[in-house]
């Protein structure tokens, strides 16, 4: 077995664990929404094994930067979620997905939620462990990718920012944050989400083919993000409890950041 097949059934194996640990707090703390918190700290997590295994096998310094990036990214976004979501109750979209349960709800939640998302991370990262794998040491190119998830992390990191800022104040019930990153588009940490993994898979796409092959991992994420749970079913239950969201989804970008119209 070569060094990154190896890797990758590895990492699966991370992945899988990571999920498994959050299905136990999940059942024992009565919420699943801590999946969410396991997103992050998943990918984090397959980058720092990937970085092990494939000691003197890459390029140094690609190796150190796409495990450095996706680490910052993982963990801030875990920390995050985990101070966003103390001392609250379960989410809305975890409470609807369970009440369609027949039978157990945890099974149901393990089946539906955390073994996907333990899937989803393996696959997401790919971009991530074939880079740690590649010999050849990165062009220009390299700057192109650190740019673009440099963008994607501050659109992600001020927008969540900007968000928590706007939900904390007595004044925010009912009413739509459209100032700020939010103002050019409805989705400024979704949109900064996809740049931070489109610049993870130009670092491995720089390298050579096997890296270049990994595009589909990027979509999958753009594709969730924009088209599947992200942007429609937060907008779903938004457009139910706001009454000014309708009226800020026709003059707000959906997902790209363009002026207000």
């Amino acid at each position: 077995m070569s060094p990154l097949a190896l890797n990758l059934l590895v990492s699966a194996g991370v992945a899988l664990a990571v999920v498994l640990v959050a299905f136990g707090f999940g059942v024992a703390g009565g919420r699943h929404r801590v999946v969410d918190i396991a997103w992050g700290a998943g990918f984090a997590a397959v980058a720092g094994t990937t970085f092990l295994l494939s000691a003197g096998t890459g390029d140094p310094l690609r190796r150190a930067l796409v495990t450095v990036l996706t680490v910052v990214w993982g963990l801030r976004l875990a920390v995050h979620i985990a101070w966003r979501s103390r001392g609250h109750g379960e989410d809305r979209r975890y409470e609807r997905l369970l009440a369609r349960a027949r039978g157990d709800r945890d099974l149901y939640a393990l089946r539906t939620v955390y073994l996907l998302q333990g899937a989803l991370i393996w696959f997401v990262s790919l971009p991530v462990q074939v880079a740690q794998y590649d010999p050849d040491p990165p062009d220009w190119w390299l700057v192109v990718g650190v740019v673009v998830w440099a963008v994607g992390f501050g659109f992600e990191t001020a927008g969540d920012a900007q968000l928590l800022a706007f939900t904390r104040r007595p004044d925010s019930a009912g009413r739509v944050l459209d100032s700020g990153l939010w103002r050019y588009t409805r989705h400024p940490n979704y949109f900064g989400d996809a740049c931070v993994w489109w610049g993870l898979y130009l670092l491995a796409a720089v390298g050579g083919w096997a890296g270049a092959m990994t595009v589909l991992s990027p979509l999958l994420m753009t594709w969730f993000l924009a088209a599947k749970t992200g942007k429609p079913l937060l907008e779903a239950d938004l457009l139910r409890r706001r009454p000014g969201y309708a009226d800020y989804v026709r003059r707000t970008s959906g997902f790209f950041p363009l002026p207000p119209r």
